[in-house]
């Protein structure tokens, strides 16, 4: 109840506040919900090793002083294939394109620890960007400490970005002398980006310096943009690309900025939210200060369950699971009593959602129990029940 009056109240606007819409977008399971909560401090979007388990469009909110960040966290982007065989809903194909639309700033994560994808953009990421070449975007590859040749990042920067941030063509040089193994020391720990490695008159650069921050580029390596001089390649301005144009396209030449950060272990996350702060602009707030989610407890709680579902059980079978709240009551003592079924379409799933001596549905509701305390801040006592459907 409580939710639902902050969300229907007017926001409480601060003397001149200032908001950022922040679209982010990527491969399924490039960790754009794990991201999305390290940002709000709290776990409000379902994370799972499983792909798609983001289902719906759902915006976190972040309040700092007079700024609000809006993220939207979005469906990983897909096709209709892919979810065809993951049992997924027309809405995932569209959420992602929508969630662009009401963009400010679009925020790329690319998974650089999967070495299939991590050198090229998808398709689908391709495609959205240049639907939508005016809204200002920045890469974020993530889960650099699982990486242990760190300087291959250097490799993944430049196709990632044809050569190209802000304008600007890089110059690459690596500072790595004998060790390129895993004793290298990660761009991950670096922070105020040295004079050297500054992109020439790059407003954005010397924002992130007052902030004492960087892009993570510094220590580890050289990365410059070279001035655009009469006689050398003069970067384009963004503009849409037709599928001819994308077909030979690896990479995205029209970032802004690059990060570089662990979204699991938090590493460097702070530094890309003080650099979402800084980049909004004057704007009435959407939502009251007080809220952090525009999704109800309800959908919070099925999230969770879900997650917890698509961890415990082999491949593609959480996808047929229905869930059925049926008990949703709160305590004197503000605990929550909640009774969840979940409708799965064959005995034998069944018979593995419950697990050996009713293990795995104990161990689910119990994980999903503490992640719900720690997301209501409040006692949950949890019930899970498994039937077949029908």
């Amino acid at each position: 109840e409580e939710q639902k009056r902050l969300l229907e109240n007017r926001p409480d606007q601060p003397q001149n506040p200032k908001v950022l819409r922040i679209a982010i977008i990527g491969a399924p399971n490039a960790g754009k919900s794990t991201l999305s909560n390290q940002l709000l401090g709290r776990k409000v979007f379902p994370v799972s090793k499983k792909v798609h388990t983001t289902r719906c469009k759902a915006r976190g909110v972040i309040t700092h002083e007079d700024t609000q960040l809006i993220i939207l966290d979005t469906p990983g982007l897909t096709n209709p294939l892919k979810a065809k065989r993951h049992n997924l809903d027309e809405a995932m194909l569209t959420d992602p394109w929508d969630s662009m639309k009401h963009a400010d700033l679009v925020l790329v994560l690319v998974d650089v620890s999967d070495h299939w994808t991590r050198n090229s953009l998808s398709k689908e990421v391709l495609e959205c960007l240049s639907q939508f070449p005016h809204i200002p975007s920045v890469l974020v590859l993530n889960k650099v400490d699982i990486l242990k040749k760190k300087f291959l990042l250097l490799e993944i920067v430049t196709d990632l970005t044809e050569g190209i941030v802000n304008g600007k063509k890089l110059q690459v040089k690596s500072a790595f002398k004998q060790d390129s193994s895993s004793s290298a020391k990660s761009p991950v720990q670096s922070t105020r980006a040295s004079p050297e490695n500054r992109a020439p008159g790059s407003p954005c650069q010397e924002q992130k310096n007052q902030a004492q921050e960087g892009s993570g580029l510094g220590k580890s390596s050289d990365v410059r943009a070279a001035e655009s001089s009469p006689g050398t390649e003069e970067a384009q301005g963004p503009k849409h690309c037709g599928p001819k144009d994308l077909k030979d396209m690896k990479g995205w030449p029209h970032f802004q900025e690059i990060f570089m950060l662990a979204a699991l272990r938090g590493e460097e996350v702070d530094t890309l939210k003080r650099y979402l702060l800084m980049q909004a602009k004057p704007g009435p707030w959407e939502f009251h200060s007080d809220v952090l989610t525009n999704q109800s407890p309800q959908e919070v709680c099925d999230n969770i369950i879900r997650e917890k579902v698509l961890e415990y059980l082999p491949l593609e079978v959480p996808y047929g699971v229905t869930q059925v709240t049926e008990v949703w009551e709160e305590g004197e003592c503000g605990e929550l009593f909640i009774v969840q079924s979940l409708l799965v379409p064959r005995e034998s799933h069944k018979r593995m959602l419950i697990g050996r001596g009713g293990k795995v549905i104990s161990r689910i509701a119990q994980e999903a129990g503490q992640d719900l305390m720690n997301a209501f801040l409040c006692d949950v006592c949890l019930k899970l029940k498994v039937e077949v459907k029908g």
